[in-house]
């Protein structure tokens, strides 16, 4: 079963410039965010949309990375699929707004679209044409980004049968696993009352 939360179409801008976000947060960026031309470095798109994940789970006080069950065992989630569209180079020293906005719940995984956002001006015009235009401007880049949920599979094991020698830990494949019933209840709730941050 999929829960699907959208006013739009799947299209990745499309989505981008005309739902309200689930969530949105400004950012500032920085010379370590940028390459030697003052245009943000494209992978460091990626860490802003982990950063606008990571503070939406905050907000909603999940630890949604790493979570234990009751036998010990660790669960935690893995970026398995990532389609970036870049639109305009982010700079040197701009305030930028990266927004969470749309969520779909499935089985073993969490799709987030997720946008970045120039700043545009303020205006107290009632010319509805130029606050569209300022709109589809505004968008730097998006993206559809599925996070897996995944168990380890670790133990220890010896090195060798002599006694002397430390163990070391064996890991085999990460299994994936369903998305934990408490998780998927805190963020349906979310996405059904969203939580805005500036």
């Amino acid at each position: 079963m999929t829960t699907t939360i959208s006013k739009t179409t799947n299209a990745l801008s499309t989505a981008a410039n005309e739902t309200t976000p689930l969530f949105a947060k400004d950012y500032n960026v920085y010379i370590n965010h940028t390459d030697a031309g003052g245009i943000v470095y494209h992978a460091n798109h990626l860490v802003f949309f982990e950063n606008c994940r990571r503070d939406w789970f905050g907000q909603l006080g999940l630890n949604g990375y790493f979570l234990q069950t009751d036998d010990g065992q660790v669960q935690h989630f893995v970026v398995s699929q990532a389609d970036l569209q870049y639109k305009r180079a982010i700079l040197l020293d701009e305030i930028i707004n990266v927004r969470i906005d749309k969520v779909e719940l499935k089985p073993a995984s969490i799709i987030f679209y997720q946008s970045i956002h120039r700043h545009v001006s303020d205006s107290s015009s009632t010319d509805h044409t130029n606050d569209n235009i300022n709109a589809k401007n505004s968008l730097l880049s998006s993206t559809k980004i599925v996070i897996a949920c995944v168990q380890n599979q670790v133990r220890t094991e010896p090195v060798s049968h002599d006694e002397s020698d430390t163990t070391v830990a064996s890991a085999s494949p990460m299994r994936p696993i369903r998305v934990p019933k408490k998780l998927r209840d805190a963020l349906q709730e979310a996405i059904n009352q969203p939580i805005n941050a500036q």
